[in-house]
């Protein structure tokens, strides 16, 4: 799971380039392009200023501030600019949209989060801030931060609201942090949530405990080559630090090769410097949201792990294989520097908390976390090839979309087709990873979690989610899915995902057999993983923002597919049979509001 990026109010322009494959532009405006009287060299000021042209298109009104979060260039000069808003000075949540421009920086589109005018009656308090505080302590039993003014525009609302940061809450799993946001006016809590993506949901580990169910994964460490990442070897190097390539037992993929950094001639730490510094820490036990408190991974030799969990750093092999592996992908496949594009390294702690039975993107931390198990349901770390790309997908999602949940419950479960959609793509890009590393110790498939040990084998599966008993994942779109459990829900987009890559019915891919069904019993020809990967990843960082549902999330594909392909090529017409597929249509389109 994940929360709402509602701490997060004012970030820094990054601008970036994604490789993508040229195609024809993004839909014309509705009057035809408007060209804004703004330099083709500054997209951002092209961005703003064409929002404001096009007010009642975007949405923005007077007293409404646009700050940049990011910026995409495509090969062929058209601009994607990702703003977050400020009203007055407030802060805006759900307040954000991507404004589209032309080469020339014509103004061709925008998609944004809400759907109405974002102007609260007042800005002017009834609760004080420590009133605020005192009601976000409660309802997140922990230690409250100050309260500051926001401007809470989600789900159709305009209203004055106080936003509060909670640390030690009782309400997360092992005492995390949680966000709360209290109205200004009537002291209703508009909502908590928590700040970690949990792989695990209350609700899983609810239904494990039930069932008696323990996962046994099976570890340990075949002999045989290294395989996985590539560094330079830096033997003769007599200044330090220095790259270095050392070698890896891991608890679940074997042995590995590890860029490391040599400090001295006997002397090496777990972090790689032609990765950005990413880096794995020990967090000894504690529940620590904090990198620089966790205690660097050194060795001698440059030999690390033993394949059992009898050695600390045999967990932080597999973390930090997966990490890179998952940088690796991300780059090799979209030009991406880096979780959030900035080329700056990622970052895990392994033995987080005392037994923890979980994996999290923390984005207080902005690192991975891994609990070593609770010790009952999860007997190991939970370091899992395709747990790391699930967890760092979200932190890619998080500096892109930022995909909420519409609501979270007393037991931290969370809802809704955003919050779905969110936990799909994690799945769809972590079991790319895998893909994309190759590792015959963790041969890639659709499956996610299959080396937990979980006796239906598998978490959940793209092909067939329903096939999921555990959380009840569902295979196709109804009504009942805006507000059903993000990992059960995210089925719809997964399966739509699997059918675009590979199409309907029995297929056999590394062993493993497929059979993926249809809503109306049609047949659906994929357009292969690659061709379908490139659309989801488009869509993601162009064409979708929080509130992005199965049925936006259907426009958005199309619109990368057109992009890409153009509006009348096969893989256009294969994304909309896709969804056709899973029940997702243009003529079921839920009306504004529900």
């Amino acid at each position: 799971m994940r929360r709402p990026h509602i701490r997060r109010v004012a970030i820094a322009v990054a601008v970036t380039t994604a490789a993508t494959l040229p195609g024809p532009a993004f839909a014309s405006a509705p009057n035809g392009p408007a060209r804004v009287a703004t330099s083709v060299s500054s997209p951002v000021a092209a961005a703003r200023a064409a929002a404001f042209a096009h007010a009642s298109a975007t949405g923005v009104t007077q007293g409404d501030t646009l700050r940049a979060k990011d910026v995409m260039t495509d090969p062929d000069g058209k601009s994607h600019v990702r703003f977050v808003r400020t009203h007055r000075g407030l802060p805006v949540l759900g307040g954000d949209m991507v404004v589209h421009l032309g080469k020339r920086g014509e103004y061709l589109g925008v998609t944004r989060a809400a759907d109405h005018l974002v102007k609260p009656s007042t800005v002017e308090a009834e609760l004080t801030p420590e009133q605020a505080e005192r009601k976000a302590e409660a309802v997140a039993k922990g230690d409250a931060g100050t309260a500051r003014l926001v401007v809470d525009g989600r789900d159709g609302a305009a209203a004055l609201a106080y936003q509060v940061l909670v640390m030690d809450s009782d309400t997360t799993e092992a005492g995390g942090s949680s966000t709360v946001v209290v109205d200004a006016r009537t002291g209703r809590i508009r909502s908590n949530t928590p700040n970690t993506d949990e792989f695990i949901s209350p609700s899983l580990a609810a239904t494990l405990r039930e069932r008696g169910e323990s996962a046994t994964p099976r570890t340990g460490t075949a002999a045989g080559a290294a395989t996985g990442l590539s560094g330079l070897t830096s033997a003769a190097a007599r200044r330090y630090p220095a790259t270095a390539t050392g070698s890896g037992s891991s608890l679940f993929a074997g042995k590995v090769a590890l860029t490391t950094t040599r400090t001295a001639r006997t002397s090496y730490v777990l972090k790689d410097p032609t990765r950005w510094n990413t880096e794995t820490r020990d967090a000894k036990g504690q529940e620590l949201e904090s990198f620089a408190r966790g205690k660097a991974f050194t060795d001698g030799d440059n030999k690390w792990g033993t394949g059992t969990t009898s050695a600390r750093t045999s967990a932080a092999v597999d973390a930090q294989y997966g990490i890179a592996q998952t940088l690796d992908f991300y780059k090799k496949t979209f030009g991406r520097k880096g979780i959030k594009n900035n080329s700056a390294g990622a970052r895990g702690m392994v033995h987080f908390g005392n037994k923890v039975g979980n994996a999290f993107w923390d984005s207080t931390c902005g690192c991975m976390l891994y609990g070593d198990g609770d010790g009952q349901v999860f007997k190991k770390p939970l370091v899992v090839l395709d747990v790391t790309g699930h967890e760092l997908t979200h932190g890619v999602v998080d500096a892109t979309a930022a995909l909420e949940p519409t609501r979270v419950d007393d037991d931290g479960n969370q809802y809704g087709e955003a919050g779905a959609l969110n936990e799909s793509l994690a799945d769809v890009f972590g079991s790319n990873v895998e893909f994309s590393a190759n590792n015959p110790k963790n041969p890639p498939n659709y499956l996610v979690g299959e080396k937990l040990g979980l006796d239906q084998k598998f978490l959940r599966r793209l092909d067939h989610p329903s096939l999921d008993v555990l959380e009840e994942t569902i295979d196709y779109w109804s009504p009942a899915a805006y507000d059903t459990e993000v990992h059960a829900g995210s089925g719809v987009s997964s399966h739509a995902f699997y059918l675009l890559a590979e199409g309907s019915g029995r297929k056999t891919i590394n062993g493993v057999a497929y059979n993926s069904p249809t809503y109306d019993g049609s047949r659906v020809t994929g357009i292969g993983r690659t061709k379908a990967t490139a659309v989801f990843y488009r869509a993601l960082t162009r064409y979708m923002v929080s509130t992005t549902d199965f049925h936006d999330a259907r426009k958005a594909t199309l619109k990368a597919a057109a992009d890409m392909y153009g509006a009348n090529s096969a893989e256009y017409k294969a994304v909309g049979a896709a969804w056709a597929a899973v029940n997702v249509t243009a003529a079921n389109t839920p009306a504004a509001g529900r």
